[in-house]
């Protein structure tokens, strides 16, 4: 390792909390920004533990082994995308604060080489700033790709749930079951109700399905096709079928379509359906 990249991997290491606290310095006010010069202290101490690691990750460049930078740099953008994921922070807001760092780091290492003795030459300060400014560029990149796969394994996790709360198949007693739909049915939550619920009645070793559709402001053509799918469905395997608060525009939709529903009971409402099974629903008083 070259004496003169140590000894500036030596001072700013050492000096690593001041380059933090010029870089909180260079904050403004920001309304519900993380990076506010106003926001709560435990939030600030976050963002100066973090950022303490950001400088030592970007001094790691300096170092021989270039595994090191790499390793650090990894577990640094893990850490913080997943901490500004958490706290919803766009991430224009956060490629904003890493210029603001670069700065800082910037100015400091100017104002070493001014303390420093004149050996430092031309074709050394070229390659810091070479090395340096790349570091911060890899950090850049490593972040906004950690941060996306991050934000995408969140909607994800949210589109599974809003799949499963918009269709839930509900057990009530023994193997009966209800789905209760509500709301507009597009194609594509048609299509989603008809891929899963046949495998949550299977799992609930449901044998006799509830469809309830009075809740459902929209069922167009093709909605009611899929509708007509899942019932067929559920017939192949095994499970029985019933429709209740199915509208008259549906049913005449469904009869123009040359849909056969004659074969599934239908009711028009689904207190009404599951009474005719023997199961009462209990109100309040």
């Amino acid at each position: 390792m070259d004496i003169k990249d140590e000894l500036l991997y030596r001072y700013i290491l050492d000096h690593s909390s001041i380059i933090t606290e010029n870089w909180l310095a260079l904050r403004e006010k920001q309304d519900g920004s993380i990076y506010s010069v106003d926001t709560h202290e435990e939030v600030e101490e976050i963002l100066r533990k973090q950022n303490t690691l950001t400088i030592k990750t970007v001094t790691s460049v300096l170092l021989e082994d270039k595994t090191v930078f790499v390793e650090t740099m990894e577990q640094w953008a893990t850490l913080v995308a997943k901490s500004r994921v958490e706290s919803d922070t766009p991430i224009y807001e956060v490629l904003e604060a890493l210029n603001k760092v670069r700065r800082a780091y910037w100015d400091f290492i100017a104002g070493y080489m001014l303390q420093v003795d004149a050996g430092i030459s031309k074709g050394t300060i070229i390659r810091w700033s070479r090395l340096i400014n790349s570091a911060f560029d890899q950090l850049n990149h490593e972040f906004t790709e950690q941060y996306y796969l991050l934000t995408k394994e969140r909607l994800l996790a949210q589109q599974e749930l809003i799949n499963e709360l918009g269709a839930p198949v509900i057990p009530i007693v023994d193997a009966i079951a209800v789905l209760p739909l509500i709301g507009e049915i597009d194609t594509f939550r048609a299509k989603g109700i008809l891929n899963t619920t046949p495998g949550k009645c299977i799992s609930k070793n449901v044998s006799h399905l509830f469809i309830d559709l009075s809740g459902v402001t929209l069922l167009d053509a093709m909605v009611a096709h899929q509708i007509y799918q899942l019932i067929s469905t559920l017939n192949l395997l095994g499970i029985q079928s019933t429709i209740s608060g199915i509208r008259p525009e549906v049913a005449q939709t469904s009869i123009q379509l040359g849909l056969d529903f004659s074969h599934v009971s239908t009711h028009s409402t689904l207190k009404q359906a599951l009474s005719k099974q023997g199961i009462k629903l209990y109100e309040r008083k």
